[in-house]
């Protein structure tokens, strides 16, 4: 994350058939170029209108963001190290995660995120991932609305205004375009990553399979991280992402209930095949400051099948809602953030827990 003690590196070796011109972020006030299509059933694809994420009138209802940590805490941990030696530790942490988040990959990584329940975080842990990956990957990064019924990601990764979703760049998008010339139908986000929105906000919006196999298929071959922001389960979209793409999250509450349910979702995973589980994350997330649950025994039931379990601890700045900016969370949050961030990639990458594999030797 930007407040992190570790600069990130370049990639060994970034995803081949990247450009190298890389995504250009229009100027203010400037409209994006705009790829034509050389097919004609395009031609009378109409050209979408920017419509805000929130309008104007709730301008003044979203309170002042928050630091994650109260200045007290904030204080007493830099007293401990001033005066203890953990400080050596945090670092050699954050480093080792850096490193796993930054591994080259050889073909775009898709990573899923979704949830048994609304209201679970699904989005905000997507926008984390996202934000993550953006700041220590020099590849491009890819963050897709695949949730796109009045979704949250756009506003959770600061974005003002919508205007093409993937249902629109389904019908346009060629073989023969650049990343250049898909940058125009996307967002920009903080630390240079790219949002494909799902809607523009509309009740009764639906991403189709079809158009999502369309969307994932067209972008992977250009950004060497994608992640997808999915719709609850059991949605046949979210049930179709935990399948084809290289590694799944499932976020859930911090609760009894929820590791009950996950853990049902878990074993419907194991059913389908035995390879998706090592290759899953399950995140406890702590949606209150008073923790409901024991983190080790639920990680114990939950691991049982090789998925790994981590926390993600309660943040103020995350619970207000809103954009997520990174200088605002708590450094427990970031160092969760990239524990997480490295976990995912490390088994998108070998398809498996425990040491990094060859990615030649896996690849599916």
């Amino acid at each position: 994350m930007p407040t992190g003690p570790v600069s990130p590196v370049s990639p060994v070796s970034p995803v081949s058939s990247v450009s190298s011109v890389g995504p250009a972020t229009p100027a203010p006030g400037v409209q994006p170029h705009i790829y034509q299509p050389h097919h004609s059933s395009s031609a009378l694809t109409p050209t979408p209108v920017s419509v805000p994420v929130l309008p104007p009138e709730l301008d003044d209802v979203q309170a002042k963001p928050r630091h994650g940590e109260t200045v007290a805490r904030r204080a007493g941990r830099a007293l401990r190290r001033v005066f203890a030696s953990s400080a050596a530790a945090e670092t050699e942490a954050v480093t080792r995660a850096a490193h796993a988040i930054q591994q080259p990959v050889t073909t775009g990584r898709q990573l899923a995120v979704s949830s048994i329940r609304g209201g679970a975080g699904k989005s905000t842990v997507a926008a984390l991932l996202a934000l993550t990956y953006a700041h220590y990957r020099a590849d491009p990064v890819l963050a897709v609305e695949a949730d796109p019924a009045l979704g949250t990601l756009p506003h959770r990764l600061g974005v003002r205004e919508v205007r093409w979703s993937g249902t629109d760049l389904a019908q346009i998008v060629d073989p023969s375009m650049l990343i250049t010339d898909l940058t125009g139908y996307l967002l920009p986000f903080t630390g240079g990553g790219w949002l494909l929105p799902g809607s523009q906000g509309s009740i009764g919006a639906r991403l189709d399979l079809d158009t999502y196999r369309i969307v994932m298929t067209s972008l992977r071959r250009h950004f060497a991280t994608t992640v997808v922001d999915c719709e609850t389960l059991p949605a046949e979209v979210a049930r179709t992402a935990l399948v084809t793409t290289q590694a799944r999250v499932l976020v859930t509450p911090a609760t009894v209930e929820g590791v009950r349910a996950t853990k049902s979702v878990l074993e419907w995973m194991g059913g389908v095949h035995r390879g998706l589980l090592p290759t899953a994350v399950v995140v406890l997330n702590h949606t209150s400051p008073d923790g409901g649950i024991d983190v080790r025994k639920a990680a114990e039931h939950l691991g049982a099948g090789g998925a790994a379990v981590l926390p993600l601890p309660y943040d103020r700045h995350l619970a207000g809602g809103g954009a997520v900016r990174t200088e605002l969370l708590g450094e427990r949050t970031r160092e969760a953030a990239a524990r997480l961030a490295a976990e995912v990639m490390d088994r998108a990458v070998s398809r498996g827990p425990g040491g990094r594999q060859r990615e030649g030797a896996r690849e599916g």
